[in-house]
């Protein structure tokens, strides 16, 4: 009746699912009513996932009737009354099924049914957990969700976490705010061991960082840090120049690029050696790319069994981030902001020139990528060097300022964060290393001091009025 809409939702149904073989009342009820026992429930509910995904264009009344009523009732009436009825709601199940009804099965009776029960649950709770987040998305509202439910499904059982003696698993986000958003999650692997808890890290690092440039580049990553960045339209000058920012860290990093890897420069990740000796073949844990040539994938193949080869689509904007502390979740909005974004303003005597406001720009899309307290020096769409992580700004400087060597003159530096000191401090340092232009956020009390030492050193400087932080 009612157009389909009630169909199961029936006491010759639902009695026959839930009642108790055990219980003589039960019984009786079912012989009274002529209702049928129901040993088996086996149900695909309405593609409602699949519907609003599809595209953004399905109509509201379109989803809302993709929204499964009898389905997920009949699934929980079962898995309740689990003792007498199986229940299954994945196709990858039906061979279990069948081997257990013939008494093949590896599991006992009861665990079986209790596997399946626990499948069915989850089953119907992503099922709830996609419509409640499409309909909080319905109301117009630039809040977060007031609660929300986030849908994980197991990718792979992983060998340890960040540590050996650590159990560690992989998931890939299912939510409705992900999907088709790129990323490691859903990245190919083509070759090499099993990912790592670590690898992923990193892996998700490169990735992120290589998917913010427009022009062709070359991304290095160590400990989750960008050690070497590049932008050529050659991308084995890419490759070698992002080596050059870092050798030392790059070794046994991760390397990411934002376009294809052809022959050309699979044999170049093979055949070129580290800038340090000229002489030592570089190791890397990951090669990540949104593409490869079957040349290409052949070539790289053959630099390590081990080395693994991902494929993964470039990150979309729009992604939410949810980060775990003690007891609880901290939720953001991703950090999307690109220098195009921004107004580079010049607050010093001395005007940058176009080339360096360039520089900057480029500085500033590594930066929002390196760990607070966070420096990148640039020149020409390369990283020169960069300091991450440290408590203070200064040894972040004294870092990047060692990596880039005689380079750093006429370069832009980049802080993810104001200088809330100048003289004697990380902002003198810079300009006595000769650093061409400073970009920061401003906002600090002290912003006058930083405009006034460059002043005196002949500096330019320029505010965003955007931070960075990375914790």
């Amino acid at each position: 009746m009612l157009d389909g809409r009630v169909k199961t939702l029936h006491p010759k149904v639902h009695g026959g699912i839930l009642a108790r073989r055990d219980l003589e009342t039960h019984m009786e009820a079912l012989e009274k009513f002529n209702i049928d026992a129901i040993d088996i429930v086996i149900v695909n509910l309405y593609p409602f996932y699949e519907t609003v995904t599809a595209s953004k264009d399905v109509s509201f009344d379109t989803s809302v009737e993709k929204i499964d009523i009898g389905g997920p009732t009949m699934i929980r009436a079962a898995a309740k009354n689990h003792k007498d009825v199986l229940v299954v709601v994945d196709p990858e199940d039906y061979e279990l099924l069948i081997e257990h009804l013939q008494g093949k099965g590896a599991m006992d009776d009861q665990m079986f049914r209790r596997r399946l029960a626990w499948k069915a649950f989850q089953h119907v709770a992503a099922y709830d957990s996609a419509v409640a987040e499409w309909f909080w998305k319905q109301t117009d509202s630039d809040e977060f969700a007031p609660s929300f439910t986030v849908h994980l499904e197991r990718v792979s059982s992983l060998r340890y976490g960040e540590n050996p003696h650590q159990k560690a698993a992989f998931y890939v986000d299912k939510s409705l705010s992900d999907v088709n958003l790129g990323g490691i999650a859903t990245a190919i692997q083509h070759h090499g061991k099993e990912m790592s808890y670590n690898n992923y890290l990193d892996a998700d690092a490169a990735w992120n960082c290589a998917s913010e440039f427009s022009l062709p580049t070359c991304v290095i990553v160590k400990h989750t840090n960008p050690c070497g960045v590049a932008s050529r339209d050659n991308l084995v000058d890419a490759y070698k120049l992002a080596l050059e920012a870092d050798p030392v860290s790059a070794f046994g990093g991760i390397v990411a690029f934002n376009v294809e890897v052809d022959e050309v420069l699979a044999k170049a990740l093979r055949e070129v050696r580290s800038p340090t000796d000229g002489e030592t073949r570089m190791f890397y844990e990951i090669v990540i790319a949104p593409g490869y040539t079957s040349k290409g994938l052949e070539v790289l193949k053959g630099k390590s069994k081990t080395l693994r080869i991902l494929e993964a689509k470039k990150n979309e904007r729009g992604r939410r981030t949810l980060r775990q502390v003690g007891g609880g979740w901290l939720v953001q909005e991703a950090d999307d902001l690109i220098p195009d974004n921004l107004k580079f303003e010049s607050v010093t005597e001395k005007a940058p020139t176009d080339k360096q406001i360039k520089d900057a720009k480029f500085a500033w899309l590594c930066v929002k990528h390196v760990k607070s307290n966070a420096i990148v020096i640039a020149k020409d769409n390369r990283m020169l060097g960069m300091g991450s992580g440290q408590p203070n700004r200064v040894k972040s400087l004294q870092i990047a300022l060692e990596k880039a060597g005689k380079e750093a003159e006429g370069a832009a530096l980049a802080s993810d964060a104001f200088f809330p000191f100048a003289w004697n401090d990380a902002v003198e340092d810079a300009c006595k290393a000769k650093i061409g232009v400073i970009a920061q956020p401003g906002g600090s009390m002290r912003d006058g001091d930083a405009i006034d030492c460059c002043n005196k050193y002949g500096v330019s400087m320029v505010m965003t009025g955007i931070r960075h932080f990375r914790h």
